[in-house]
Protein backbone atom coordinates (compact mmCIF):
# COMPACT_ATOMS: atom_id res chain seq x y z
CA UNK A 1 0.00 0.00 0.00
CA UNK A 2 1.26 3.46 -0.88
CA UNK A 3 2.01 5.68 2.09
CA UNK A 4 0.28 9.04 2.16
CA UNK A 5 1.97 10.23 5.34
CA UNK A 6 -0.38 12.26 7.46
CA UNK A 7 -2.35 15.47 7.36
CA UNK A 8 -1.44 18.60 9.28
CA UNK A 9 -2.22 18.55 12.98
CA UNK A 10 -4.78 21.36 12.64
CA UNK A 11 -7.17 21.36 9.69
CA UNK A 12 -9.44 24.38 9.93
CA UNK A 13 -12.75 23.87 8.15
CA UNK A 14 -12.53 27.24 6.40
CA UNK A 15 -9.21 26.23 4.83
CA UNK A 16 -10.35 22.88 3.45
CA UNK A 17 -11.85 22.78 -0.04
CA UNK A 18 -15.03 20.89 -0.89
CA UNK A 19 -14.76 18.19 -3.54
CA UNK A 20 -17.99 17.50 -5.43
CA UNK A 21 -18.49 13.73 -5.49
CA UNK A 22 -22.04 13.46 -6.82
CA UNK A 23 -25.19 15.42 -7.46
CA UNK A 24 -25.95 17.17 -4.18
CA UNK A 25 -22.96 15.56 -2.42
CA UNK A 26 -19.55 17.05 -1.60
CA UNK A 27 -16.79 16.15 0.86
CA UNK A 28 -13.77 17.50 2.69
CA UNK A 29 -10.95 15.33 4.03
CA UNK A 30 -10.46 16.58 7.58
CA UNK A 31 -7.54 14.49 8.80
CA UNK A 32 -5.68 11.26 8.09
CA UNK A 33 -2.67 9.05 8.40
CA UNK A 34 -2.17 5.57 6.92
CA UNK A 35 -4.40 3.97 9.59
CA UNK A 36 -7.39 6.34 9.89
CA UNK A 37 -9.23 9.05 7.96
CA UNK A 38 -11.99 11.51 8.89
CA UNK A 39 -14.17 12.94 6.12
CA UNK A 40 -16.94 15.56 6.33
CA UNK A 41 -19.68 14.93 3.75
CA UNK A 42 -22.35 17.53 2.93
CA UNK A 43 -25.64 16.34 1.41
CA UNK A 44 -28.36 18.48 -0.14
CA UNK A 45 -31.87 17.13 0.37
CA UNK A 46 -32.30 14.30 -2.14
CA UNK A 47 -28.55 13.72 -2.45
CA UNK A 48 -27.59 10.06 -2.81
CA UNK A 49 -24.62 8.15 -1.50
CA UNK A 50 -24.99 5.29 -3.97
CA UNK A 51 -24.68 1.75 -2.63
CA UNK A 52 -21.11 0.52 -2.63
CA UNK A 53 -18.74 -1.58 -0.56
CA UNK A 54 -15.08 -1.38 0.39
CA UNK A 55 -12.62 -3.29 2.56
CA UNK A 56 -12.36 -0.45 5.12
CA UNK A 57 -14.17 -0.36 8.46
CA UNK A 58 -16.38 2.74 8.63
CA UNK A 59 -18.21 4.63 11.35
CA UNK A 60 -20.51 7.48 10.33
CA UNK A 61 -21.86 10.16 12.69
CA UNK A 62 -24.87 12.25 11.65
CA UNK A 63 -23.86 15.82 12.52
CA UNK A 64 -27.07 17.24 11.02
CA UNK A 65 -29.93 16.31 8.72
CA UNK A 66 -31.80 13.06 8.22
CA UNK A 67 -30.79 10.08 6.11
CA UNK A 68 -32.26 6.77 4.96
CA UNK A 69 -29.27 4.50 5.52
CA UNK A 70 -28.94 0.96 4.15
CA UNK A 71 -26.35 -1.45 5.50
CA UNK A 72 -26.54 -4.95 4.07
CA UNK A 73 -30.23 -5.95 4.07
CA UNK A 74 -31.29 -3.43 6.74
CA UNK A 75 -32.53 0.14 6.17
CA UNK A 76 -33.22 2.72 8.88
CA UNK A 77 -33.75 6.45 9.20
CA UNK A 78 -30.90 8.13 11.08
CA UNK A 79 -30.79 11.74 12.19
CA UNK A 80 -28.63 14.26 14.05
CA UNK A 81 -26.77 12.58 16.91
CA UNK A 82 -27.11 9.04 15.51
CA UNK A 83 -24.26 6.94 14.16
CA UNK A 84 -23.82 3.77 12.13
CA UNK A 85 -21.06 1.17 11.91
CA UNK A 86 -20.35 -0.40 8.53
CA UNK A 87 -18.22 -3.56 8.59
CA UNK A 88 -15.71 -4.20 5.80
CA UNK A 89 -17.10 -5.49 2.49
CA UNK A 90 -20.76 -4.82 3.33
CA UNK A 91 -22.95 -3.08 0.74
CA UNK A 92 -24.19 0.29 2.05
CA UNK A 93 -25.57 3.63 0.93
CA UNK A 94 -27.65 6.63 2.01
CA UNK A 95 -30.38 8.89 0.69
CA UNK A 96 -30.60 12.35 2.24
CA UNK A 97 -34.15 13.12 3.44
CA UNK A 98 -33.25 16.48 5.08
CA UNK A 99 -30.05 18.27 4.04
CA UNK A 100 -27.17 17.73 6.42
CA UNK A 101 -23.67 16.60 7.20
CA UNK A 102 -22.20 13.17 7.84
CA UNK A 103 -18.82 12.64 9.50
CA UNK A 104 -17.20 9.46 8.15
CA UNK A 105 -14.27 7.72 9.81
CA UNK A 106 -12.43 5.03 7.84
CA UNK A 107 -9.76 2.55 8.84
CA UNK A 108 -7.45 2.20 7.08
CA UNK A 109 -7.26 5.37 4.98
CA UNK A 110 -9.39 5.56 1.81
CA UNK A 111 -6.58 5.64 -0.76
CA UNK A 112 -9.12 6.25 -3.53
CA UNK A 113 -10.01 9.61 -1.93
CA UNK A 114 -6.35 10.68 -2.18
CA UNK A 115 -6.14 10.48 -5.99
CA UNK A 116 -4.75 13.63 -7.63
CA UNK A 117 -7.43 16.20 -8.44
CA UNK A 118 -8.34 16.50 -12.11
CA UNK A 119 -9.06 19.83 -13.70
Amino acid sequence: MESFGSSKEFLLDENQEWEVVGEGVKRKIMGYDDKIMLVKVNFDEGGIGYKHEHYHSQVTYVASGEFEFSIGDETKIVKEGDSVYIPPNVLHGAICKKGGILIDVFSPIREDFMAPKKG
